[in-house]
């Protein structure tokens, strides 16, 4: 990656009419590996992620620009069905919003089973736009086999383009996948330069790696009553300093996210801070604020202040 990842405009090459290029949505209900998969078509890790539910809560954009192509994947939250409240309202209308103006959908599914809330994701997507079906998680099936009621339940949903069991976390059938989204990409040119990886910001995936930290590191509840606001974002020669907020709802939150004499924070700032100098290739100086702020995740102008 080269310094700031965030789109810069006029950037892309004239190429004939023969490029295919085109936004591909990546969807699915919680928890099936969509941002894994992102992560993967991608070959970068652009999108946090964890073993949670509900982890992804912005539209986040991946790139992938190859000869004569360039895919563009939207990675969306999936549809929220815990912990109440207006940011879940206004993830679920990122998904549904998402879905306009896409040329390509990947449906996500657990290959393991297929549940109501998978039927209810199949049923928004627009009659005529192009579905391939990514049936994830293959790896964790000891006989292949119980995939054939799964994948012949999934094809009487709709009309798919294709149905391509894949595993997210291992790379398996990932290529196919990717060859089968490929097919439906209409011609076009290049909208993003050929080093460019995502639309989103630096200081976006510094707080949105703050927070994937949270999510791993600790409990069920606590996460989702996070946020995580980027103060302050410098640029000190080779070192980025980054001056970052943890917002709680309640002051027991924030004694759980310090931990004893600080040293749960410690440790979720020292493993962010490893994967931000990965992902920027320099060092990086990291010191991060819990601060709390009552009710945050049903105050319109917190949410629009954290980017939500």
């Amino acid at each position: 990656m080269r310094g700031d990842c965030k789109r810069l405009a006029g950037m892309s090459e004239a190429h004939p009419a023969t490029h295919r290029s085109g936004h591909v949505a990546i969807v699915g209900r919680p928890s099936v590996g969509k941002s894994t998969l992102v992560n993967r078509l991608v070959g970068q890790k652009l999108t946090i992620t964890s073993s949670k539910p509900q982890t992804t809560r912005y539209r986040i954009v991946g790139i992938l620009t190859e000869p004569g192509r360039q895919f563009v994947f939207v990675d969306t939250p999936g549809f929220q069905t815990l912990h109440r409240s207006r940011l879940n309202e206004r993830m679920n209308r990122t998904v549904v919003d998402s879905l306009a103006g896409v040329d390509v959908a990947v449906l996500v599914v657990d290959g393991r089973r297929l549940t109501q809330v998978d039927r209810n994701v199949a049923a928004l997507l627009p009659a005529g736009l192009p579905v391939v079906v990514a049936v994830n998680k293959v790896d964790t099936l000891a006989d292949k086999k119980a995939l054939l009621p799964v994948m012949a339940e999934i094809a009487s949903l709709r009309e798919f383009a294709a149905i391509v069991p894949v595993s997210a976390e291992k790379g398996t059938q990932v290529d196919a996948l990717k060859e089968e989204v490929g097919k439906l990409l209409p011609e076009a040119p290049a909208m993003y330069g050929a080093d460019e990886l995502t639309d989103r910001d630096e200081r976006f995936l510094a707080a949105e790696f703050v927070r994937e930290k949270i999510f791993r590191m600790l409990g069920d509840e606590v996460p989702y009553a996070t946020a995580v606001g980027i103060d302050r974002f410098e640029h000190d020669g080779p070192v980025r300093r980054i001056f970052a907020s943890v917002y709680v709802d309640k002051a027991s939150q924030r004694a759980i996210l310090l931990g004893a004499g600080g040293e749960r924070m410690k440790a979720i700032g020292a493993a962010a801070r490893r994967d931000l100098e990965t992902l920027f290739g320099g060092p990086v100086y990291l010191e991060i604020w819990v601060r709390v702020k009552k009710g945050w995740a049903d105050n319109e102008a917190a949410l629009r202040r954290l980017g939500l």
